[in-house]
């Protein structure tokens, strides 16, 4: 089938409209579209081929292959149409989209259709067909630039009327199409494309007012060509495009529309004193063709030759209009639109950003969401970042190991029971996530998993029939079927109790072999990744009277990400490693981690016979990425100012290069962005091996490391091959001097060979950062008490006497902090005891004459005076003794309280009530006696975290824990306002009565304490 356009066609893509419309019943279609711009008067070639349920449809050079529905493939088909769409019956209609062109060799299944047609012969014709192709051929123009404007006389004096029509085609949405002054200087009419449609303007000679303003038509920047006719009769005035009603405007002006000695289109001459043209609005760029004025047709070919009018910039007898997408070099799904000069890329809900929608936005695994300093929760993850794979939204589980989890759809233990005629049963798991994207997430992660869980009555598990086959087995990812079960190793044919001797029947290997007539279970974790995850599980021997089973599939659970701690150190200016040729020939990205205190050196090159590409560091404070694609030498480059990249800290590289623009990322620094030149060799064309780490000359090396080092979202191996390397050392030390910072709350950066750990053994907080907040919901009976070992962690020191042997107890200060939340007033929060019978109490009161700051000291007594105008029981209170006090919303102030006591000798911490037998001071037992209601969290005395220790290592800790007690939530909250202001104040004096103080603030002055040694304590109450 070949086709040629010569006139003007609907459209100038070549489609192909599977319809079931004109079949009773049915009223689906399909479509498919190939090419761009073929109305260019060439001959195309299209075939369309069927193949059972697929076709394949080919203009040109190009193909395209579509699965056709059952209902869209009929047995038979009884008639074709060419030229034209129609139905029989009432749906008889000629569409208006018919071609206009010309038509030769027209086949099906070898049959000349155009013989057929001249023949008469099982073929109708309908309309204009002639059997010949001698259409005149056009002549078109191109305005290509701003200098771009054709000039051609304009109407006699003597007229009264004027048209004129033109043919247009562009990717602008605006522009000028034609203008020219009135006769008589009535003023100036302005023909143009506004937002894609045609605006006719006339404005009064001399000044900025419109006397008439009317649009017509509308997406007329479709690179298609569309019609523009412009009639003045009789005070009459009529636009029209693309000849539709629908697209036509009328104007009744006042005066007659006739065109003054010269008419203008697509632009203006550029002269500054040019007064018989202006354009206040863009130039047109696009093309143009059937030009008429006054009815008469304009002869281009004579305006070439300098015959008629005037013209510049133009390309004449040629349509030079680009398709810049088609194809599109947009990706993922990027939708592409364009103007005369370029294109652009919307990449709204693609998952992608850049100029071709080339690069991911999210994070490639868990672990990287982690080290960024995430919590728990969903997060859309893109395996292969820049690759095809498509992002996912995943839940990552952030605890020392950071889990990723993918759900199926019966994660839930399913009963099956005895059927007669049911040998077998067969459960399908359809994955969050599909083949693709779970084969790579599976390859990606250091370690999967995935429950199986099997309970059974009378039904065995890995018994095999007579023929050989097994009663019950499942399928993963290699299509195989399996026959080891949870615990056990591929191959088998066991469950975990067989691998480790201890099934309930020492002469099989799973328990639910023993056939026996009570309930059993077999279950475990299947861990080896070539086989996960479990696609489908036959369940058999469920036939027989009696028999009963159950299964279990859990999620997918995986953790680790090996790309992103690949890791290789290069110590010699001369080493680097070799990979494969890099193949970015029209998108390429580059990304990797860094650390180093060399000043200079190649991360990677990669070069052709003249084209290269190549990232290195060329100062500490700045990164090049360089590349040449037959433009010559092309430079982006980032600088960071004062911050060196040298300090043996990881840093983020990522460098683009597409076929619209270049762009660099160093960190969190602005990053750069260089314009492709416009026009001009887009394709990367790379021959050698790529070089990471130096250069083929082996000049300007790296001394450093690189980490987890990706090439258009393919991760490559430095470990592997520094393996086999001189001068290169797999993996890179030193991950705490950056992520060290991600240890909260004291927690300590402990360094391992992939990555780090934060230990948060000196912590009141736990978690993978020790961020979460380790609280518990108090009752008035619940008791929590840490004993020091006796003497206080000290027990060197022999010595029978008292003082000698409490002499390493004595503590020069204390550091006590917690989180509380309470509607209970008076309160004991908080009871210190030591083996002196000195204690410390931190109190909770209620003051009728407002909120006041006010100090006890019996021994050591804190009293915290609440405000009963709030409702703490929505507040949480975060004492630190430690520099600050604050109370709610209010000033935050500092005490420093200065005693000449000494705490000596400690025996117990005790969090609520205090059950031991010892006396207590008068006040404090009656607070005791009441208990505590509310909650504590992130309790801390110095080093030890009790709460902590009762609530997550019960067995292992020191602690009595008396009454209910269960970890929760209920501290969780943080201050509205972390940072307010802040004044100081200092309280010293004397020891007094015992009585508190009131007014302390103002006074400036407290009585604490009373013997020869000094002791500091100083304390924050903080409101949230």
């Amino acid at each position: 089938v070949l086709h040629r356009a010569l006139t003007s066609t609907p459209s100038s893509t070549f489609g192909m409209n599977w319809n079931a419309d004109c079949e009773p019943g049915l009223t689906s279609h399909m479509v498919m579209s190939l090419g761009s711009l073929l109305d260019d008067q060439h001959w195309h070639h299209v075939a369309i081929e069927r193949f059972s349920g697929h076709l394949n449809f080919t203009v040109d050079k190009s193909s395209q292959q579509m699965q056709v529905p059952a209902e869209l493939s009929p047995s038979e088909i009884n008639e074709i149409s060419y030229g034209g769409v129609q139905c029989h019956g009432s749906q008889r209609v000629m569409s208006r989209r018919n071609f206009h062109g010309c038509l030769e060799n027209l086949l099906w299944n070898d049959v000349n259709v155009i013989d057929l047609a001249k023949q008469q012969q099982q073929v109708s014709i309908t309309g204009n067909v002639t059997f010949t192709c001698a259409e005149p051929v056009s002549v078109p123009v191109t305005f290509a630039g701003a200098q771009s404007f054709l000039q051609l006389p304009g109407a006699a004096q003597q007229q009264r009327d004027g048209s004129g029509d033109a043919v247009f085609r562009t990717w602008n949405r605006a522009g000028l199409l034609l203008t020219f002054d009135l006769q008589q200087q009535a003023g100036s009419l302005w023909l143009y494309l506004s937002e894609a449609r045609v605006r006719l303007q006339i404005h009064k000679a001399g000044r900025y007012t419109i006397l008439v303003d009317v649009t017509a038509g509308f997406g007329l920047n479709d690179g298609q060509w569309h019609s523009v006719d412009l009639t003045a009769r009789r005070g009459h005035l009529t636009i029209t495009v693309d000849k539709e009603e629908d697209s036509t405007a009328h104007a009744s002006p006042s005066f007659p529309v006739v065109s003054g000695n010269k008419l203008f289109f697509g632009g203006c001459p550029d002269s500054e004193n040019n007064q018989e043209c202006r354009n206040p609005f863009n130039v047109f760029q696009g093309c143009m063709r059937h030009i008429h004025v006054d009815n008469n047709a304009v002869d281009l070919i004579k305006v070439q030759q300098m015959l008629i009018g005037n013209y510049s910039d133009l390309q004449i007898d040629m349509c030079g209009i680009i398709d810049r997408c088609s194809p599109s070099h947009c990706e993922h799904g990027g939708r592409c639109t364009q103007s005369w000069s370029t294109f652009h890329c919307n990449c709204s809900n693609t998952g992608y950003s850049g100029a071709t929608c080339h690069s991911s936005v999210y994070e490639k695994s868990c672990e990287a969401y982690k080290h960024q300093g995430n919590t728990s929760g969903l997060y859309y993850i893109d395996v292969d970042g820049s690759g095809p794979i498509k992002s996912l939204l995943i839940y990552c589980n952030m605890t020392d190991k950071t889990w990723l989890v993918i759900q199926h759809n019966n994660t839930e233990l399913t009963k099956l029971k005895a059927s007669s005629g049911i040998n077998q049963h067969l459960a399908y798991f359809n994955y969050s996530a599909d083949t693709e994207q779970l084969w790579a997430i599976i390859t990606q992660a250091e370690h999967c998993e995935q429950e199986c869980v099997c309970v059974c009555v009378c039904a065995r598990v890995s018994v095999f029939v007579s023929d050989g086959s097994p009663f019950t087995w499942w399928v993963g990812r290699t299509d195989e079927p399996q026959t080891y079960w949870g615990g056990a190793v591929p191959g088998s044919q066991q469950c975990g109790c067989g691998l480790q001797g201890n099934c309930i029947d020492s002469d099989h290997y799973c328990n639910c072999d023993a056939d026996r007539k009570e309930w059993a279970t077999d279950s475990g974790l299947l861990t080896h990744k070539e086989n996960l995850p479990v696609r489908w599980v036959v369940v058999g021997d469920i036939q027989r009277p009696g028999s009963e089973a159950a299964y279990r599939v859990g999620p997918l659970r995986c953790h680790g990400d090996k790309n992103f701690w690949n890791a290789a150190f290069f110590n010699k200016e001369t080493s680097y490693l070799h990979f494969p040729t890099f193949h970015g020939e029209l998108s390429a990205d580059i990304s990797f981690l860094f650390k180093t205190t060399a000043a200079s050196g190649v991360f990677l090159e990669n070069l052709g016979i003249k084209d290269f590409i190549r990232v290195e560091l060329s100062s500490p404070t700045e990164v090049v990425f360089s590349f040449d694609v037959g433009n010559g030498p092309f430079e982006v480059r980032v600088e960071t100012g004062d911050v060196a990249l040298n300090d043996d800290r990881w840093h983020r590289v990522r460098a683009e290069r597409n076929v619209k623009e270049a762009s660099l990322h160093v960190d969190a620094f602005p990053n750069a962005t260089q314009k492709a030149p416009a026009d001009g060799h887009i394709h990367l064309q790379l021959n050698s091996q790529l070089f990471v780490g130096g250069t083929a000359s082996r000049m300007k090396g790296f001394l450093g490391c690189i980490r987890s080092l990706q090439l258009n979202g393919r991760t490559l191996d430095l470990e592997e091959r520094a393996k086999i390397t001189p001068g290169v050392r797999p993996g890179c030390p030193g991950h705490c001097s950056s992520y060290g910072e991600l240890c909260q709350n004291h927690g300590r950066c402990v360094e391992m060979y992939n990555g780090f750990s934060c230990d948060c053994g000196l912590s009141a907080y736990a978690g993978p950062f020790c961020q979460r907040e380790v609280s518990a919901d108090f009752k008035p009976g619940t008791s929590v008490q840490y004993t020091f070992k006796e003497p206080y962690e000290l027990n060197r020191n022999t010595s029978t006497q008292s003082s000698s042997i409490y002499s390493d107890l004595k503590l020069q200060g204390e550091n006590v902090s917690f989180s509380f939340r309470s509607t209970q007033s008076p309160a004991l929060l908080l009871y210190v005891s030591s083996y002196y019978r000195e204690y410390l109490a931190v109190l909770l009161n209620r003051n009728e004459q407002g909120l006041i700051k006010t100090l006890y000291m019996k021994k050591y007594i804190l009293h915290l005076f609440l405000n009963p105008k709030f409702d703490h029981s929505t507040k949480c209170l975060q004492v630190l003794f430690c520099n600050l006090f604050q109370i709610d919303q209010h000033e935050r102030e500092d005490f420093n309280l200065t005693s000449d006591a000494e705490f000596n000798a400690i025996k117990s911490v005790v969090l609520g009530k205090v059950h031991e037998s010892g006396e207590l001071d008068p006040e404090i037992a009656r607070l005791n006696s009441q208990g505590f209601s509310g909650c504590l969290s992130v309790v801390q005395f110095n080093s030890i975290a009790p709460l902590k220790a009762a609530l997550l290592y019960p067995n292992t800790s020191p602690v009595i824990v008396i009454g209910s007690l269960a970890e929760s939530t209920c501290g969780s909250s943080s201050p509205a306002n972390p940072y307010p202001a802040e004044t100081t104040h200092s309280l010293s004096g004397t020891v007094g009565t015992g009585e508190p103080i009131v007014n302390a603030i103002k006074s400036d002055s407290a009585l604490i304490g009373g013997n020869r040694n000094m002791f500091l304590m100083c304390f924050t109450v903080i409101v949230s």
